[in-house]
C-alpha cells in the first residue's frame, strides 16, 4: 500500500531549511511507495514537534526539516534535546516513522554541508516503513 508523507519544515533558517525541504520531497516524489506528500510550516524547529503530534493519525510517516545554529547561550542545547526527545516520543507511542532532518550546527558552514540530510531523513522513512 503507497503511503501519505508529511513534511513538516521550519521556516527558521529558511536558506538550509528549503534545500533541505527540495531533497526530501525529491527522494519521496521518485518513490513508488508513496501515494501522497504533505508540506506543513511551523515558526521555528521547536513547534515542528507539536505539529506532528497534531497531524500524527492523518499520516503514515513524517520528514522533520529545521536548522538550529548555536549561539552564545545554553539554549541550542536545551533546544536540540527537547526536539529530539519529543520526535522520539512520539515516533515511538504513536508507531510512526518521523525521519529527523533537523541540522543541529555549530555555523552556517556546517549546515551548508549537510543539506543531503533531507533525503537521508525521508530514505529512513521509507524504509522504517518497510519494517514488517
Amino acid at each position: 500500500m503507497r503511503k501519505k508523507i508529511c513534511i513538516v519544515r521550519s521556516l527558521y533558517n529558511e536558506e538550509f531549511t528549503l534545500p533541505l525541504q527540495s531533497g526530501a520531497q525529491l527522494l519521496l516524489k521518485k518513490s513508488n511507495k508513496v501515494k501522497s506528500i504533505s508540506k506543513i510550516s511551523v515558526p521555528g524547529a521547536f513547534e515542528i514537534p507539536f505539529a506532528i503530534s497534531k497531524l500524527i493519525k492523518k499520516y503514515d510517516g513524517f520528514v522533520a526539516i529545521g536548522c538550529i545554529l548555536k549561539g552564545e547561550t545554553a539554549n541550542f542545547d536545551l533546544i536540540c534535546n527537547a526536539i529530539t526527545n519529543g520526535i522520539m516520543q512520539i515516533s515511538i507511542k504513536d508507531k510512526k516513522p518521523i525521519g529527523n532532518a533537523i541540522l543541529t550546527c555549530f555555523n552556517r558552514e556546517q549546515a551548508s554541508q549537510r543539506l543531503n540530510k533531507g533525503e537521508e531523513a525521508a530514505d529512513a522513512v521509507l524504509k522504517a516503513l518497510s519494517i514488517q
